[in-house]
């Protein structure tokens, strides 16, 4: 993604908001930055952390990811089964996010790049007057692999 956040950017973010750039909020940004394409939950990025020996709690990362996601920094997504799920956002407000490509069966998901629908937000601006600043698509079915297990 063009423009990636940096801890520079989180800093300002932070600082424009009245927030302090905290070691947990650090460390829980860095987790996406070094997971570049992921769709972490609050509990992935928590036994991430635990893995590398990080002395932090489950709702300080909850807390944190929330913050994030308020500040455009993190982009909070919903898959269907109930778990919130985030991905690292871009410095861009004027692009738009990939499409996802969710599968029912593995609960795998896989990222579509092509954005096939600035036609239709420009009809949809020219008919209502409405201006379209992002939109979310995601595709519900089966991945290759439980294609191919399914026969």
């Amino acid at each position: 993604m063009a423009g990636q956040i940096t801890m520079d950017v989180l800093r300002q973010r932070l600082a424009a908001h009245q927030y302090k750039l905290t070691t947990q909020r650090k460390t829980v940004l860095q987790v996406f930055i070094d997971s570049p394409g992921e769709h972490l939950s609050a509990e992935d990025v928590y036994g991430i952390l635990r893995g590398k020996d990080k002395d932090i709690g489950l709702a300080t990362v909850y807390r944190s990811m929330e913050l994030l996601a308020e500040m455009g920094i993190l982009h909070k997504m919903e898959f269907g089964d109930g778990c919130s799920r985030y991905e690292i956002g871009s410095m861009s407000p004027d692009e738009h996010q990939h499409h996802h490509l969710i599968c029912v069966q593995c609960g795998k998901v896989l990222e579509f790049p092509d954005d096939m629908l600035d036609e239709l937000e420009k009809d949809v601006t020219e008919k209502t007057g409405f201006k379209v600043v992002d939109h979310q698509v995601k595709f519900f079915g089966y991945c290759k692999e439980c294609r191919a297990k399914l026969g």
